[in-house]
């Protein structure tokens, strides 16, 4: 595991093509950003099987020091935002289901309220938004934590004292952070439903809340629980795969931390929109 892990990092430190001067021609640029495109992609698919190997072989290994590390990174991740998460329920529910509410109550369109909801909050923009706050809040964390840990040679300090690196950072920064974005993503969700109709009531909309959660409720499939559990997860462990990636292959000096913490948040919007239209697809299809 040791040898596949050194591997997958070998691949990531080929920094020469990012350093290498813009060629003369387009298609030589073109052809040396789907190379880049390429290597990147290889590197994180290796890294996210290495995660995957390590969690299911090393499960019950170190149990006293990587579960507490998994409460932590939980913690950081999950309850440690609910502030932050509970003011942005509030913003999403009075700037967009309160006026859904209002528009569609004006234009006697209240039958489809369940069904814009359920389409718009629970399936696309709630999911998505919470995996981008947690993406900017902790996953830049994780970058730069990572980052000036291999650095300063932290992480072959580690490697020298017999401790598997990927066991010890990564795999309790992956659970905790998809747990984390699992559970804020129902919690944004169930706040933002909730807040939104209480703004609505307050401009005298003529809904009633049985009416509302009526709506809500017949518009809810068993499809949608399944597909926003695994979406959310989903989100959650492919920006800690991200984070953990560019934190700990790729800087190997200090002053490269701020430049690959950017590429690394740029890779992890990228990389829930994918996700997210493949569901988008799933749902379609469902």
């Amino acid at each position: 595991m040791q040898k596949h892990w050194n591997n997958a990092l070998h691949l990531a430190e080929k920094q020469w093509l990012r350093r290498a001067p813009l060629p003369k021609s387009y298609s030589d640029y073109l052809g040396r950003k789907l190379f880049l495109f390429l290597l990147t992609v290889q590197g994180l698919g290796a890294f996210a099987l290495i995660t995957l190997g390590v969690i299911l072989k090393k499960h019950n290994v170190a149990r006293n020091v990587i579960h507490p590390r998994m409460r932590q990174e939980t913690v950081r991740a999950g309850v440690a935002l609910i502030p932050m998460f509970s003011f942005v329920a509030l913003a999403l529910g009075f700037l967009v289901i309160s006026q859904t509410v209002a528009v569609a109550a004006r234009f006697g369109a209240i039958d489809y309220i369940g069904t814009v909801m359920v389409t718009v909050i629970v399936r696309e923009l709630g999911p998505l938004l919470a995996a981008v706050l947690v993406l900017a809040r902790v996953g830049t964390a994780h970058v730069i934590e990572l980052g000036t840990a291999r650095a300063m040679g932290e992480v072959e300090s580690l490697e020298a004292l017999g401790i598997d690196p990927m066991h010890y950072l990564i795999v309790p920064r992956v659970i905790g952070m998809s747990l984390g974005v699992f559970s804020l993503t129902v919690y944004l969700i169930l706040g933002a439903l909730g807040s939104g109709y209480l703004f609505a009531f307050l401009q005298d909309v003529a809904l009633t809340p049985g009416d509302y959660f009526k709506e809500l409720a017949n518009s809810l499939t068993w499809l949608d629980f399944v597909l926003l559990a695994l979406k959310a997860t989903l989100f959650g462990f492919f920006i800690a795969i991200v984070t953990c990636y560019h934190g700990l292959a790729q800087p190997l000096r200090l002053e490269e931390v701020s430049r690959v913490t950017v590429r690394a948040v740029t890779q992890g919007i990228i990389v829930c929109v994918l996700i997210d239209a493949l569901f988008i697809v799933l749902y379609l299809l469902g």
